[in-house]
């Protein structure tokens, strides 16, 4: 058997090349912050926009400010199914107005509810405020899509450590046999390996968002932080989107590999030229990903 990295690469992605080369070069290297200071500045940056189209919704959940959702409707159709999305930001960064923009867009071309998380935020509430905001989330669309959206058709998903936290909301719902409420899981580019044991969670050792996150934990191998070193068998089936220059790269391809091991059914793609964070940028690659990931998403919807 030969395996390489053109195997996981959607057919047709070449014409794309050249414009993100010339878009990342002059985009330049970027990071996120790597400081409690660097990170307010970021933050006072961030104040998100009212989208139109977007109803912001509190429901009960395991602190007392209980769990804000973000939650996107199509305008002129009855909705198919549910898509419980879950940003990222690296756990310290909450929801923009670019992520709602892009909910209602995909809300309105699919025909159906997206519902986002807006979770606690380290470092002022770490690890397990953000995993339990969105389990308590999951858990109210399980109970509650029917009547509030007329159909019980769920897909989870997210990006970076969105992505981490739809795999430990599926890890829960598992151990609770409620895991089969979930048609899907989109996880693009997620971070898997958090403790920095294997060579993959090495890459990103020296990241501001792990202390902030996870800073006041010794092990950080638990699943409900790392993820890939849990048991991932009975979780629905699976799409990775990661870009070929994405530190993450090797995380996901790990990832793949051990959700196929469990049996799960696993559709891995990656984008060449592509940097952590692609598909929310303004390119051609980034189009293409996203039109890939609605085709995937519209399959796991039944009406």
């Amino acid at each position: 058997m030969h395996v390489g990295l053109d195997a996981w690469v959607p057919a047709g992605l070449a014409r794309h090349v050249p414009e993100s080369r010339a878009f990342y070069a002059a985009r330049g290297e970027r990071r996120g912050p790597a400081s409690l200071d660097e990170l307010r500045q970021v933050r006072a940056r961030q104040v998100p926009a009212r989208v139109p189209g977007v109803a912001v919704e509190q429901i009960p959940g395991p602190s007392r400010r209980g769990v804000l959702l973000r939650i996107s409707r199509p305008s002129n159709a009855d909705v198919r199914g549910v898509y419980l999305d879950i940003p990222g930001g690296g756990f310290y960064l909450g929801p923009t107005a670019g992520g709602d923009t892009r909910n209602a867009a995909l809300a309105e071309s699919l025909g159906i509810a997206v519902v986002g998380v807006e979770h606690r935020l380290a470092p002022e509430d770490p690890w397990p405020a953000a995993p339990d905001d969105c389990e308590a989330a999951a858990r109210w669309l399980i109970d509650q899509a029917e009547a509030r959206f007329g159909t019980a058709d769920l897909v989870i998903g997210g990006s970076s450590a969105g992505a981490t936290l739809a795999m430990t909301t599926l890890l829960r719902l598992r151990d609770r046999g409620l895991a089969g409420s979930f048609a899907g899981a989109v996880l693009q580019f997620g971070t898997y390996d958090l403790s920095g044991r294997t060579p993959a969670g090495r890459l990103i050792a020296g990241e501001y968002f792990l202390e902030a996150y996870v800073g006041h934990l010794t092990d950080r191998t638990v699943p409900d932080v790392s993820p890939v070193f849990g048991d991932l068998r009975g979780l629905p089936p699976t799409l990775l989107v990661v870009g070929a220059r994405d530190v993450l790269l090797e995380d996901n391809l790990v990832m793949a590999a051990r959700l196929a091991a469990a049996g799960g059914e696993v559709d891995l793609r990656v984008y060449p030229e592509s940097p952590h964070g692609f598909t929310g940028h303004p390119t051609s690659m980034a189009r293409a990903a996203l039109a890939d990931r609605d085709r995937w998403l519209a399959r796991r919807f039944t009406r």
